[in-house]
């Protein structure tokens, strides 16, 4: 008699924890959009190296033309060369897919990008491609990137 007491509030435990889970879930993953999203017009706004040292984790990684770039001041000396005309390349993107671990502590999204360069002649060139992120969630509950 016992046991049949239990079960059904056994049961809704279960249930009831599983639903918050989904919904936790569900709010990752919208704030690891949101962060993207603020990232993309961050770039746009105030910078490419601005943004990437902005939303970067201390320790974040880059993978650009088959060469590794850790850590804050390795992104810097990377972006640097642009700091000289900001203005002349622009980067935008947006998050086609995003999922985060049931944890909530490590997420990833990619995408599309487009990159617009404009020359000294005003002569603009532009190219698109896929990015991938991972996102972790720091101590203070924001998401910084380690993987881009």
């Amino acid at each position: 008699m016992k046991k049949a007491f239990y079960l059904p509030i056994l049961t809704a435990l279960i249930v009831s924890c599983h639903s918050n889970q989904q919904g936790d879930i569900e709010q990752w993953k919208k704030e690891i959009t949101d962060t993207e999203l603020a990232f993309s017009a961050m770039a746009e706004a105030e910078g490419i190296p601005a943004a990437f040292l902005a939303y970067s984790a201390s320790d974040a990684v880059l993978l650009r033309n088959n060469r590794i770039i850790k850590g804050h001041p390795e992104i810097d000396r990377y972006f640097d060369a642009s700091r000289a005309n900001p203005n002349q390349v622009t980067l935008t993107w947006a998050p086609d897919f995003v999922d985060v671990a049931a944890s909530g502590d490590l997420g990833y999204t990619y995408g599309q990008y487009r990159l617009t360069k404009t020359d000294s002649t005003g002569q603009t060139e532009e190219s698109t491609g896929i990015f991938h992120t991972v996102w972790k969630r720091q101590a203070d509950g924001t998401w910084k990137f380690v993987w881009d």
